[in-house]
C-alpha cells in the first residue's frame, strides 16, 4: 500500500516539477525576447519609425449586451494613433440598449454596405455609419456567437490587416502602431500578432482612455492581474519568441485577413474560437509547406474589464477550459506529430501538460498526498517535496514576472501597488489556485458532456468622471 501512495506521489510531484521546469524555461525566453526587441520609446519616435509603412487595418469589435461599456470603447478606439484605420462595431443581436446607444451617441444612420461573402456568418440586418465620423461602421446582424460576429466583420472589412478586439476592451491609443510591428519588420511571413491584455478594473477611463492605473481593491480583481501577467508576459511572449505560440487573446490580435480567410474564418463550433484559429493557421501554412510568423509583441496593451463575481469568474474559467480541450480534441492528430515540427511537439505538449493533464493531476495531488500522508500511507519527505512543487515554486514563478513587467514596461509605478502584487503572488497559492483548478476541472466536466455556448458574463462597467 506504502507503494501505490509513493507512487500517485510520484506522479503529482513528476507532473509539477514539468510544469515548474516549462515554466521556468519560459521564463528565460520572455527574458530573451524582451532584450532582444525592446519596446520603442512612446510619442513621437514610434510614430515617425512606423507609419509611413503602415498598412490598413479594420478594428473588428463584436458586441453582446455590451450597453455598459460600448461607447467608451468605441471612443478610444475611435481615438487610436494609427494612419489609415477603420472600426467595425458588429452588434451580434444584442438583447439590450448596445445598438440604441450607439446611434445616439454618434449620430448614425443606415446605409447600404457591400459585403464579401468570403466566410460563413448569420444574416446582417443592417448597417449604420455617419459621414462626420467616416472610419466607424456599425453591422446589426442577428445573434450567431462571437466567432459569427467576428466573420460578418471579415466579410465587411475592406484592408489587408484586421484586428479582432472585445468591444468591452479599452486600447492603449499606440497599440495598433506597436503590434503591426511585426508585419513591417516581414511583411512576408507574419500572419498573424498578438499583444498584452491589462485589467482595467480599479483604473480611471475618460474619454475612452485609460487616464489612470490603479489596482482592484476586489481580491478576485487582483488576483487575476497576476494571472494576467503569467499568461502574457510569461508563457505567450515566450512562446512567441520560440515560435510555437498557439493562441492570441481574443480581446486583441491581428491578422492577415486572405490567410484567415483561406482558413474559413472563425469556427463557430467552439468557445474557444481564438486559439482554434491560430491552430487552423499553424496547420494550413504548414500542410503548404510555407514559411510564417505568429508573434507575440508585449508592449502595446489592451485593457479589458474582469469578472469581481466568483459565479461569474467559474463560468468564464470552465468556459476557457473547455474550448482549450475542443481545440486540442479538433486537432489532436497534430499533437506530437514530428510533421507539424515545433507546434506538433512543443506548441501541442504544452497543451497536453497544462491543459489537458495539468488540472487533473493537480487537484489529483491536492486531495490525495495529504490524505495519504495523514493516514500514515505516504512519508513526510514526501509530502514536503509536493508542497514545495505546489507552493514555493508557483510563488517564484509570480515574483520573477513581476520583475519582467517592472523592467521593461513599468505599468504600475507606484510602490504600495507593487507591494499589493507580491504580497497576492504569495496568497493566491493559499485556496485561490486550487480553486481555479476546481474550476478548469468543471470545464472538463462540460467538455465530456458535449455542452455548448457562452454562458452569461455580467459586467458593471469601466470607471469614469
Amino acid at each position: 500500500m506504502n507503494a501505490g501512495a509513493e507512487a500517485i506521489a510520484l506522479v503529482v510531484i513528476v507532473m509539477g516539477l514539468a510544469q515548474t521546469a516549462f515554466n521556468l524555461v519560459q521564463l528565460i525566453y520572455a527574458g530573451i525576447a524582451l532584450g532582444t526587441r525592446p519596446p520603442v520609446p512612446r510619442g513621437a519616435t514610434l510614430w515617425r519609425r512606423y507609419s509611413e509603412q503602415a498598412p490598413a487595418i479594420s478594428v473588428l469589435a463584436p458586441a453582446f449586451n455590451e450597453e455598459l461599456s460600448i461607447v467608451e470603447s468605441v471612443r478610444s478606439l475611435l481615438a487610436l494613433q494609427y494612419p489609415d484605420f477603420e472600426v467595425v462595431v458588429i452588434n451580434d443581436g444584442s438583447s439590450d440598449g448596445t445598438l440604441t446607444k450607439l446611434v445616439e451617441s454618434f449620430g448614425l444612420r443606415k446605409v447600404e454596405r457591400y459585403v464579401d461573402e468570403a466566410v460563413e456568418h448569420a444574416p446582417v440586418r443592417g448597417f449604420y455609419a455617419s459621414r462626420a465620423i467616416p472610419r466607424l461602421l456599425v453591422v446589426d446582424k442577428e445573434n450567431g456567437g462571437k466567432a459569427d460576429a467576428l466573420n460578418a466583420g471579415i466579410n465587411c472589412s475592406r484592408t489587408p490587416l484586421f484586428c479582432a478586439i472585445d468591444a468591452d476592451s479599452i486600447l492603449e491609443a499606440d497599440a495598433l502602431l506597436r503590434v503591426v510591428r511585426p508585419f513591417i519588420d516581414e511583411p512576408h511571413l507574419t500572419i498573424a500578432a498578438g499583444g498584452t491584455i491589462r485589467i482595467a478594473n480599479g483604473c480611471k477611463v475618460d474619454a475612452g482612455r485609460i487616464t489612470e492605473i490603479h489596482l482592484p481593491t476586489n481580491f478576485l480583481a487582483l488576483v487575476q492581474i497576476m494571472e494576467y501577467l503569467r499568461a502574457f508576459l510569461m508563457a505567450r511572449l515566450a512562446l512567441g519568441k520560440m515560435q510555437a505560440l498557439m493562441v492570441i487573446s481574443g480581446a486583441f490580435g491581428l491578422f492577415d485577413r486572405q490567410r484567415v480567410v483561406e482558413v474559413g474564418g472563425y469556427s463557430r463550433d467552439t468557445v474557444g474560437e481564438d486559439m482554434e484559429l491560430v491552430i487552423k493557421l499553424h496547420r494550413h501554412m504548414r500542410d503548404l509547406g510555407l514559411p510564417y510568423r505568429v508573434e507575440f509583441i508585449a508592449e502595446p496593451v489592451c485593457w479589458t474589464e474582469c469578472p469581481e463575481d466568483i459565479r461569474v469568474l467559474s463560468r468564464q474559467r470552465a468556459r476557457w477550459q473547455r474550448g482549450s480541450l475542443e481545440c486540442f480534441a479538433k486537432h489532436k492528430d497534430m499533437a506530437l506529430n514530428p510533421r507539424y515540427g515545433r507546434i506538433g511537439m512543443l506548441g501541442f505538449g504544452q497543451i497536453l501538460l497544462v491543459d489537458v493533464i495539468g488540472p487533473l493531476v493537480e487537484v489529483l495531488g491536492y486531495i490525495l498526498v495529504p490524505l495519504l500522508w495523514a493516514l500514515g500511507l505516504l512519508a513526510l519527505p514526501w509530502l514536503l517535496a509536493f508542497l514545495a512543487v505546489t507552493f514555493t515554486l508557483g510563488i517564484f514563478v509570480s515574483m520573477a514576472t513581476l520583475v519582467l513587467e517592472e523592467i521593461q514596461l513599468r505599468r504600475f509605478i507606484r510602490v504600495r501597488e507593487l507591494v499589493a502584487l507580491a504580497v497576492i503572488a504569495v496568497v493566491e497559492n493559499f485556496g485561490y489556485r486550487q480553486l481555479s483548478n476546481y474550476w478548469r476541472l468543471q470545464g472538463w466536466w462540460q467538455f465530456m458532456r458535449k455542452q455548448k455556448g457562452w454562458g452569461t458574463m455580467t459586467r458593471k462597467g469601466f470607471r469614469t468622471g
